[in-house]
């Protein structure tokens, strides 16, 4: 094997990485990055190398109707292996990224990869409700297998910076906006709220306590209180205006943040986190957030059903 945990990567012979999931636009992105040295930012020492596209969901456009385009694009133009079965993958791979657009196909599939003792990335979002999340980071603690899962967001690059101008220091708080659409099928704000829900997370932490949401026919406004008392709010909007950017709170000034493509793209600086990551073994997020952060949108959900705060548990493992 290439790769091992502890975590060199022979230059001779790359980690093999096999995708799962072929009905979302980020997968030609990543196998860009991953297969072109001439790419701008592309990332070395893993490659692309085989591929299951997986099964749309029919009830959901956005994985029905861009599968066999994205297929062809990897098979055809990005010299990906199309194979038919998710076990086919793994006789060629070394890590996994899962990358179905569906949430709700995300615990199926992670089921099925854990056994294989495969690192896994699990794209945005990991899960649609804190019960299937808990359960897929059970399976992967029962078979010692390593996972990671995040948003882009959570590595763009003014952020990065601003969080490093605090030298250390977390945030007293934050605000951070973003678009919010929503789809039927996904389960509120996990579809698009888990892109300002990752940035939060990565400015104050895990420990939330409470949540209130608050929805107009084109805005909405979600608070969290944390346990220290410190708040932060992602602001979400449907009007046509899909710029991303916050605010960090810092005890002597607040600072703005410009969440936005530079050179380099979110993806490009989420994807070398990931293969660090599976090449290592080891993830950059604390697992506790990450289930911290489903608890959050879930919550977020049953506020605004409810239209009163939620109290949130603490995020152990």
């Amino acid at each position: 094997m290439p790769a091992s945990r502890k975590g060199q990567t022979s230059p001779a012979k790359p980690l093999r990485i096999g995708m799962i999931g072929l009905d979302n636009p980020r997968v030609v992105s990543f196998a860009k990055l991953l297969r072109h040295e001439d790419e701008p930012y592309s990332i070395g020492g893993a490659q692309l190398t085989a591929a299951w596209p997986g099964i749309p969901s029919q009830d959901f456009s956005l994985s029905a109707n861009r599968l066999d385009r994205y297929v062809e694009e990897l098979r055809d133009r990005q010299g990906v292996t199309m194979l038919s079965s998710l076990e086919e993958v793994a006789e060629q791979c070394d890590a996994w990224m899962l990358e179905a657009v569906d949430g709700r196909t995300h615990a199926a599939l992670f089921a099925q990869m854990v056994p294989y003792d495969k690192p896994i990335f699990v794209d945005k979002p990991f899960a649609l409700d804190s019960a299937s999340a808990e359960e897929m980071i059970r399976l992967a603690a029962a078979y010692g297998t390593p996972w990671m899962s995040c948003s882009a967001l959570r590595y763009a690059v003014g952020l990065t910076s601003g969080l490093g101008s605090g030298k250390g220091e977390r945030p007293s708080g934050a605000d951070f906006y973003g678009p919010m659409g929503l789809e039927p099928t996904q389960a509120g704000y996990f579809w698009y709220g888990i892109h300002t829900a990752e940035m939060l997370f990565r400015a104050l932490g895990s420990d939330c306590a409470e949540v209130h949401a608050v929805r107009t026919a084109d805005h909405d406004v979600v608070t969290g209180v944390w346990r220290d008392g410190r708040i932060g709010v992602i602001r979400g909007n449907r009007t046509g205006n899909e710029a991303f950017g916050g605010a960090l709170h810092w005890t002597s000034s607040s600072q703005s943040i410009e969440i936005k493509e530079t050179d380099k793209s979110y993806l490009a600086s989420l994807l070398e986190e990931v293969v660090s990551f599976l090449v290592t073994g080891q993830s950059p997020i604390d697992p506790e957030e990450t289930l911290a952060i489903m608890h959050f949108l879930e919550a977020a959900n049953l506020s605004l059903a409810r239209q009163t705060s939620i109290k949130l548990p603490r995020p152990i493992l």
